[in-house]
């Protein structure tokens, strides 16, 4: 559910802007606006021309266009007033900001912008370069302190001649499609001190030495690409760089690097996505107590800890702490109370949740999902204040009951406690939760009625509450629970009777949802900032909700889930009667499912409405008479199930109805066509002559019906149909046929 890599990455764009506005402030232009060159202003334009302006390809929603204004006419003639330009006393433009500006084309190497050789700080981040290179006459612009390309749509090589940059402190190239290896001349830029060209295509093996010889290096950033670092313990004995920032993701790294344990200032660590197995060192405990914010070990092979595990872990200033997807043992980790997001699902922790977790009294996001967690929840798991956002405890070994007080003003977005061991009844003061906008309370052992209360909570768009101990009718008391904004409803595996409860789903008619956008997902969004010196790091975070759900005739696991997405699941419980026409209604329905219950009657008309339904199940029922071929007119069915039910009649065909397989369609001994065996003709063929019929004095009569016993029975012997024969003038035969059939039915649909 989500990626670290999403907050890191905004926080580094956002330091990478905060940077460039110190260095602006340093160069502020005085009062009056110096005249700009000539030349300077006539290469500018020239560089604005060789571009398009296309407002979608910026990744900032606030860009505007700041070359618009730029024009040789009027009062607006002067470069160094130019939105995006700033020069010195002399009229030299020396800072060109042109980031988010919706730039689309390439830079040739004839380009004007190589013209500026004034140029100390060049930003043209978050355009669309069209994957052309960076030519090689970057170079010529010798006096640049600051370069930043980043999420440029830039390819090909970073090019050498950047070693001719060594005034440079600041250089950003990253989520490009750079390949090939980083040149080694890189590290002739003695005064480097931002280095960040994460998210490429760069390859190669390369010393970390390399890096850790750049004395004035502050922010390191390789990560996710193909290189291969090797560490050289032998460079470690040197004058090291003091790091604020360090970020060595999926650099196919097999150990801790030793020298992180002389670093003292660290902000943000991270070693995500490497090979790096066994124990963390006892050493890493004490790496930058005072400064770390984020230290993130994810997607790693680590197996436990090495020595007593403090409590809580000592970085007093954490705000972001992932140990998720590795395979560590023992007990949960306790984090400092300054934890904003704690994840470290699939693991194999074990023992209980301890008490000190309630410390953690700015937590967001919790996941301590996919472990071997046991033993009960901490009652004070309900009183994380308002800051809890989300809450994942999935797929662990807890029990007992659910806390039974849940404050009202809680900010709580998403509740996992799904497939655990966790009984009784739930609380209702879970309704207090007016933020809740999914909760998954699945495979459990609850054991109560069903849950209307949620029907008053304003935001909840996932309910699912499948494979527990629920029971009886569904019944709202009365109309303040509303579900307005259920999106989806698992009441799958449970014990519920009565009547199937689509008045749930009676908002779905009056609200529009044309306007839904597939690309939205149900997700949380949280920000926060991390202070250093005098500018901040923003971070912005999304957390996925995701869900497990029967579709299409398996489970399916949805990591994200688009809003749009409609769903019901009641199958396998205990409802009966019918399927009322007012199914029709909920034209946005894309998945149905309310196979394995007792639902009698036909199959309603009014189903071919739903223009945009998947995936429909309605096997094991006692469903009579035709599949309606209104059914045909559904587009987008890609899943259609009747198996076992009294079904007759010839099955539809066309559109969909002609990709679907025998499976669909078994146990209905009444049904023929394709994709069935038994033609409609040959099915015909086997019912007693007209003649026999015509002057038969009772339609019932025992010849007759011993024919039907033929098809019916699939071959019952002669005896046997003697012995019903005479059963039969006493009893309607429709009677006998349906029982028996219902009999035949019993046996196969509860397993």
């Amino acid at each position: 559910m989500g990626s670290s890599l999403l907050c890191i990455m905004f926080m580094r764009v956002l330091f990478f802007v905060s940077l460039s506005q110190v260095i602006v402030l340093t160069h502020s232009s005085p009062s009056i606006q110096p005249l700009c060159h000539v030349d300077e202003s006539s290469a500018l334009l020239q560089f604005k021309n060789s571009f398009s302006i296309k407002g979608s390809e910026s990744s900032d929603p606030l860009a505007c266009p700041k070359v618009a204004s730029w024009t040789l006419e009027g009062q607006n003639s002067n470069c160094c007033a130019w939105n995006g330009v700033i020069c010195d006393d002399t009229g030299h433009v020396i800072e060109l900001d042109l980031s988010s500006c919706n730039l689309y084309g390439s830079i040739n190497s004839n380009s004007s912008l190589f013209h500026l050789v004034h140029l100390q700080s060049l930003n043209l981040a978050f355009n669309n370069f069209n994957y052309s290179q960076i030519p090689s006459q970057v170079g010529n612009l010798s006096r640049l302190t600051y370069l930043n390309l980043s999420s440029s749509m830039l390819s090909g090589e970073i090019p050498f001649t950047l070693m001719n940059l060594t005034k440079l402190t600041f250089l950003g190239l990253s989520s490009n499609n750079f390949q090939g290896p980083i040149p080694s001349s890189i590290v002739h830029l003695y005064n480097l001190e931002v280095l960040d060209v994460y998210n490429n295509n760069l390859n190669g093996t390369m010393e970390l030495c390399m890096f850790l010889n750049m004395k004035s290096l502050g922010m390191l950033d390789l990560s996710h690409n193909e290189l291969s670092l090797l560490i050289d313990e032998t460079c470690t004995n040197a004058t090291l760089p003091k790091f604020y920032g360090l970020d060595l993701a999926a650099c196919n790294l097999s150990e801790f690097p030793n020298f992180l344990r002389n670093q003292d200032g660290l902000q943000w660590l991270s070693l995500a996505y490497n090979n790096i197995a066994g124990h963390i060192p006892e050493w890493m405990w004490h790496i930058s107590r005072e400064s770390l914010r984020v230290m993130d070990l994810s997607f790693n092979f680590l197996t436990g800890f090495d020595g007593q595990v403090p409590i809580p872990l000592p970085w007093t200033n954490l705000a972001i702490l992932d140990l998720s997807s590795n395979q560590l043992e023992g007990s949960l980790p306790i984090p400092p109370s300054s934890t904003l997001r704690y994840n470290i699902p699939n693991n194999k922790l074990s023992g209980r949740i301890s008490q000190w977790i309630c410390n953690m009294t700015s937590i967001q996001m919790l996941d301590l999902s996919n472990n071997s967690l046991s033993g009960s929840l901490p009652q004070c798991l309900n009183k994380f204040g308002d800051s809890l956002l989300v809450l994942n405890l999935q797929k662990n070994k807890l029990e007992g009951s659910i806390p039974q007080t849940w404050a009202k003003g809680t900010q709580l977005r998403m509740i996992n406690f799904s497939e655990n061991k966790f009984q009784n009844r739930l609380p209702t003061s879970l309704a207090n939760l007016m933020m809740l906008e999914a909760i998954d309370l699945g495979v459990n052992q609850f054991n109560d009625s069903f849950p209307y209360w949620f029907g008053n909570l304003p935001n909840l768009m996932v309910l699912c509450i499948r494979s527990n101990k629920f029971d009886g009718p569904i019944v709202i008391p009365n109309a303040e629970y509303k579900f307005p904004n259920l999106r989806v409803l698992d009441l799958s595996n449970n014990s519920f009777s009565g009547k199937l409860p689509l008045e749930i789903f009676q908002n779905w008619k009056y609200r529009d949802f044309e306007n839904e956008s597939p690309l939205t997902y149900i997700h949380v969004k949280t920000n926060f900032t991390i202070p250093k010196g005098s500018w901040n790091y923003h971070c912005s975070y999304d957390y996925n909700y995701s869900m497990e759900i029967t579709n299409k005739g398996m489970n399916m696991v949805y990591q994200r889930v688009q809003e749009l997405f409609r769903g019901i699941d009641m199958s396998s419980n205990r409802f009966e009667g019918e399927i009322l026409e007012s199914i029709g209604d909920l034209k946005v329905l894309h998945l149905f499912n309310v196979s394995n219950n007792f639902l009698r009657s036909n199959i309603p008309f009014s189903l071919g409405n739903l223009a945009g339904l998947e995936s429909l199940d309605l096997s094991l029922n006692r469903l009579s008479g035709e599949i309606p071929q209104q059914l045909t007119q559904l587009n987008f069915l890609q899943y259609f199930n009747v198996s076992y039910n009294n079904l007759t009649g010839h099955i539809p065909s066309g559109q969909q109805f002609n990709t679907f397989q025998n499976n669909s369609f078994e146990g209905n001994s009444g049904l023929c066509g394709s994709p069935l065996t038994n033609n409609c003709d040959n099915f015909d063929t086997l019912l007693p002559p007209a003649s026999i019929s015509e002057n038969s004095e009772d339609s019932d009569s025992p010849f007759e019906f011993g024919w039907k016993i033929v098809v019916i029975g699939y071959g019952f012997g002669t005896v046997v149909g003697v012995i019903i024969r005479h059963v039969v003038t006493a009893r309607n035969p429709d009677w006998l046929r349906k029982t028996f059939g219902m009999k035949q039915l019993g046996r196969r649909r509860r397993i």
